[in-house]
């Protein structure tokens, strides 16, 4: 059964040691970066992070990185969830946790822990296939905006 359960110093240097195919490196951030990346955002309270391990039973599998962010000071920005990374260890992969962890990710959204938001966003790079037809199965739909050579996708709450 897939779980996603906080980053503690228990499990910090398991998911730092999680990486994923050499291949499939362009598509993701470290999770050492992903992490020191959710506190400087938390120190900043540029948006919440949400930082997860992903488990399949007792053994952790892969890394996700949810994230709050109440809408800015711009007139086009909105109060949204947001999918930062998704990462399945390549020791783990082809098994659907990918998925069983998106799914355990929505639901914890759903539940509006920090605040309703309309949207789930998300981005990912035009050629990783794999993002694309996962997130797509999931009801995101792309956008047509591309920001920092990433296609986005939204899912309505």
């Amino acid at each position: 059964m897939i779980t996603l359960q906080p980053i503690t110093y228990d499990n910090f240097a398991d998911c730092i040691r999680l990486e994923p195919h050499e291949h499939q490196k362009k598509f993701v951030a470290s999770n050492l970066f992903s992490l020191a990346e959710a506190y400087v955002a938390m120190s900043t309270e540029t948006f919440i992070p949400m930082p997860f391990a992903i488990y399949e039973n007792d053994v952790m599998v892969g890394f996700i990185m949810l994230a709050y962010d109440p809408a800015g000071e711009d007139e086009d920005d909105e109060t949204v969830y947001k999918i930062c990374r998704l990462m399945i260890d390549k020791n783990h992969q082809g098994r659907g946790f990918g998925r069983r962890a998106m799914e355990k990710a929505l639901e914890i959204i759903r539940t509006f822990p920090h605040g309703k938001a309309d949207l789930v966003v998300l981005s990912y790079k035009p050629d990783n296939e794999a993002a694309r037809s996962l997130y797509s199965s999931l009801g995101f739909r792309e956008t047509g905006e591309v920001e920092d050579d990433e296609v986005w996708a939204v899912l309505e709450l």
